[in-house]
């Protein structure tokens, strides 16, 4: 069994929560990456089409707002589902146990948070026109543009730093062997990616409105794990690259933006 770098604290709560195998699997099931992609994104899903009839139930017609957060929710797991081996290369992949917070967060916070614009707009939605949902639309396709070419840029590069679509790109070749983007969307900044996520949950809140602050938890709870995560993140490339990832850092300064 391949093991997580964590999860050997000897403190047993914590190591119960961080996880201790890395990739728990049953013949060629990987129960990790079943669970980061399936049941809970699909729940996820269901809980806002069952919002969207509960509104139609109760005012006789679907708004705006909840037509739009259905679509954004759909096509944000649509792609994660196509996409699907692109999260081979994530942290929660890579290096993550399978403990307590991934299954947790895979099957139960992730379908029931993340759902909440879709529960709060069936009984407090703002009535936008179209205006305001023709701006919130494209806030949404600026996220999504950034988070998708970016990621879709790295892993094309991983797979093959000659395909035609990244050749062009600057890269500084580590002493362990792997190339480090310089130039490109990894050249504005080290996480880009997070940068577009984040764009593309904040216009999932922006549909509720501004009368409550309670439809915005999703872009206050994102704002602090994605800089929660990336600091993660710069850690272990501090100890995985040494002296590159310091010279990396001074040629790509900027985390987010």
């Amino acid at each position: 069994k391949i093991l997580a770098a964590g999860g050997d604290s000897g403190v047993g709560i914590y190591d119960f929560f961080m996880g201790r195998e890395l990739n728990p699997r049953i013949g060629t099931f990987d129960w990790k990456e079943f669970c980061e992609l399936r049941p809970g994104l699909m729940a996820w899903v269901l809980l806002n089409v069952s919002s969207a009839h509960q509104q139609y139930t109760e005012l006789g017609y679907v708004s705006g707002s909840m037509i739009l957060i259905n679509l954004f929710h759909m096509i944000y797991v649509w792609d994660g589902i196509f996409q699907e081996s692109a999260i081979l290369t994530t942290m929660d992949i890579t290096t993550d146990g399978f403990g307590f917070m991934l299954v947790f967060g895979d099957l139960v916070w992730v379908p029931f948070t993340y759902s909440l614009q879709a529960r709060y707009l069936v009984r407090h939605d703002p009535d936008f026109g179209r205006v305001e949902l023709a701006a919130i639309v494209a806030v949404n396709m600026l996220g999504y543009w950034i988070f998708r070419s970016a990621n879709g840029q790295k892993d094309s590069f991983r797979r093959n730093p000659n395909d035609p679509s990244v050749a062009q790109l600057n890269y500084l070749q580590t002493k362990r062997g792997t190339k480090l983007l310089l130039s490109g969307w990894w050249g504005m900044a080290r996480k880009i990616n997070y940068s577009g996520d984040y764009i593309m949950g904040l216009s999932w809140c922006l549909l509720c409105g501004f009368d409550s602050i309670v439809p915005y938890y999703y872009a206050i709870y994102f704002a602090i794990l994605l800089v929660h995560r990336s600091g993660r993140d710069d850690h272990i490339c501090q100890q995985k690259y040494g002296q590159d990832w310091d010279l990396y850092k001074e040629i790509v300064p900027y985390r987010f933006i």
